[in-house]
């Protein structure tokens, strides 16, 4: 009973805490306020005051990962309703995409290579780019740590959407589908949420380059490698 108890508190402290933080970003509309950012401190910080491990609470947080699943198939509805405005962009797309896919390997692991950091890490942040499950697979397949792969792709995540607003307005990047683009080549589904916040078209252009992200990617580090 005690066990499940547990569970259920790890639940529902996700719930609260995410909906605690949209409020917060309600109120105080700033990168810095983000719920995917405040909510996961806060998280963070409770389970190591409580001492809670991660699996318990990760347990008690399976029923959300089975919806995680649903909610990123359901990104295809705005994909199609956007889908004639897509096709006229497509070569720049693929271009800019492919771009995006390889500055995003070769930032990581060329940086890595320099410092020297083993090659079970440097596996591990290779797929920083793309979305959780496609680089734990991609980092395992390399050599690399899984646990570590999934800690760079939200690194990478929760920074690209800090920085996206600062960015934007220092690059002067202001069609949608060029915001999109860089969202979710960067920062995955974490970004495709945010660009969904901008536009229909933004979360669009971020979906569309988050799953080619993913291809390319795992091409162009297994070569490298």
């Amino acid at each position: 009973m005690n066990e499940w108890a547990i569970y259920l508190g790890m639940f529902l402290l996700t719930i609260v805490t995410y909906v605690g933080s949209r409020w917060l970003y309600t109120k105080f509309s700033h990168p810095f306020t983000l719920p995917i950012l405040t909510s996961t401190i806060i998280i963070v910080m409770f389970l190591l005051l409580v001492d809670i491990d991660y699996r318990v609470y990760q347990q008690g947080n399976s029923s959300l990962d089975h919806l995680l699943g649903a909610a990123v198939v359901a990104l295809a509805y705005p994909l199609y309703k956007q889908l004639s405005m897509l096709k006229r962009f497509i070569v720049p797309i693929i271009v800019s995409v492919t771009i995006g896919a390889m500055v995003g390997v070769f930032s990581g692991v060329l940086l890595a290579r320099v410092i020297g950091i083993e090659v079970m890490i440097v596996g591990a942040i290779a797929p920083k780019s793309i979305t959780t499950p496609v680089a734990m697979d991609v980092a395992e397949s390399l050599g690399g740590a899984a646990p570590l792969a999934a800690v760079f792709v939200m690194i990478a995540g929760i920074s690209g959407v800090v920085l996206s607003s600062i960015l934007y307005k220092w690059f002067r990047i202001n069609h949608p589908i060029s915001r999109g683009i860089g969202m979710g080549c960067a920062s995955h589904a974490i970004g495709t949420a945010k660009a969904f916040e901008n536009s229909e078209l933004d979360g669009a252009a971020s979906s569309i380059a988050m799953t080619i992200s993913a291809i390319l990617v795992a091409i162009i580090v297994t070569i490298i490698f």
